[in-house]
């Protein structure tokens, strides 16, 4: 009872950080905008749109977790746990159209340049730039390193922070030199790591859905390690996918050669723990000869 209260308490805690994180970028959007307009940057603006993504990435990533953690039932045996994994597809596909569109706008104001006050645009992004270093941070202590839906809004803050610089550096060259097509090319370079990042989470996400094999584990190995153990005839069969981010799950067939020295699947089990993190697998016994198989994953 006491470790569940811990672990209450610990999810409860990185909540409250995620809170802190989207009343932040909230206030420091409304600041940009009005900013960009006072200013005439288009660079700032867009710095402001993608705050404002921030802030709506957190409270997917809150909402999804919260979902997660609803245990498993009759209807749905694996739990919710793949909640998060949708939120960081939402999140992933956001940061992409945003940048996309970043991008047109960037081209539309090319052909219709308007004049820029550099001081202001320093002076916003300076304030974003350590605003936005906080809420990454708040999003990274919450547990973006181990989380892909936690991963996807941290990479949302973190590429906020990055334009922030770059929003700074246009802002000095513009009222150093007047090189007024700095603040387009820094609304382009913003959004391309946008849409980048975008892209890799998107994959990252797609990939557990569509139940992939994890990009870490050779299925063939996996294989071939229990085809070597004594009396394993044949492995088929196998399937391999993630449940979310840190789940993985394994279900396959093994011939064995004889019932009279089988005695149980630990060893198997064993194996796949140890040296492939598989913590759930489900291993189907066949004895005797059976067709055999090119590859030990042909399907049935």
């Amino acid at each position: 009872m006491s470790n569940n209260n811990h672990t209450h308490s610990h999810a409860h805690n990185h909540d409250g950080k995620l809170s802190m994180a989207v009343f932040i970028n909230i206030l420091l959007t409304v600041a940009q905008v009005i900013g960009g307009v006072l200013s005439g940057s288009l660079s700032l603006i867009a710095d402001a749109l993608h705050n404002l993504s921030d802030a709506g990435a957190i409270v997917i990533a809150i909402v999804a977790r919260k979902i997660a953690r609803k245990p498993a039932n009759s209807q749905m045996t694996f739990g919710f746990k793949r909640a998060e994994i949708i939120g960081a597809l939402i999140n992933s596909t956001t940061l992409i159209i945003l940048g996309i569109y970043l991008i047109y706008a960037a081209v539309e104001k090319y052909f219709n340049p308007q004049p820029i006050d550099g001081w202001i645009v320093v002076w916003i992004a300076t304030i974003a730039l350590v605003i936005d270093s906080i809420t990454a941070w708040l999003t990274y202590q919450a547990g973006a390193k181990n989380n892909l839906n936690l991963r996807a809004a941290f990479i949302h803050n973190l590429s906020d922070a990055f334009a922030s610089v770059v929003v700074i550096v246009a802002g000095s060259l513009i009222i150093l030199y007047q090189w007024y097509v700095v603040d387009l090319l820094a609304t382009i370079l913003i959004s391309v790591y946008v849409v980048y990042h975008g892209i890799i989470l998107a994959k990252q996400s797609i990939r557990i859905l569509m139940q992939a094999v994890p990009v870490d584990i050779d299925i063939d190995k996996i294989c071939k390690d229990i085809e070597s153990m004594e009396n394993v005839e044949k492995v088929r069969h196998i399937h391999v996918w993630q449940l979310d981010d840190s789940e993985v799950y394994l279900e396959t067939s093994v011939n064995l050669k004889t019932m009279e020295q089988f005695q149980d699947l630990k060893p198997i089990k064993d194996l796949l723990a140890a040296q492939y993190g598989i913590h759930h697998s489900t291993i189907e016994v066949v004895v005797g000869n059976t067709l055999q198989m090119e590859n030990c994953f042909e399907l049935e």
